[in-house]
């Protein structure tokens, strides 16, 4: 059993950042690739961003490059998003996911999920 535990969200005004943790915990050598999702109201989980088990590849939906950044720390067993510039459309639940292969983007290959942290911003 994984279980991942995310933190960081809130409210924030447009152009501002937040940081977004997750922390694994449990049979965390099961766990290779990490992603980030997101779900607004009345739309569908979407892939922000994933990062190999080493951080040395890394995945971002088109909405987020250049303006988000996913991190890891083993040591610690937590992966990081950084996000700067943020828009009204960022508005979401952000999940954090992981998975024994290797990057991905589609939610259905995550095997692992976190309960979601509400990320909000003001225009």
């Amino acid at each position: 059993q994984v279980r991942l535990v995310e933190s960081g969200g809130g409210l924030v005004q447009a152009g501002g950042s937040l940081r977004l943790s997750c922390v694994a915990s449990g049979r965390t050598f099961a766990v290779n690739d990490m992603g980030w999702f997101r779900q607004a109201p009345g739309k569908e989980r979407e892939f922000v961003a994933s990062i190999s088990w080493n951080g040395a590849s890394t995945s971002y939906a088109d909405s987020v490059k250049g303006r988000f950044t996913i991190s890891r720390d083993n040591a610690k067993n937590t992966v990081y998003l950084q996000m700067n510039s943020l828009k009204a459309q960022d508005t979401a639940v952000y999940y954090c996911a992981g998975r024994g292969g290797g990057i991905a983007t589609m939610s259905r290959l995550y095997e692992y999920w976190g309960l979601g942290t509400q990320v909000t911003v003001s225009s």
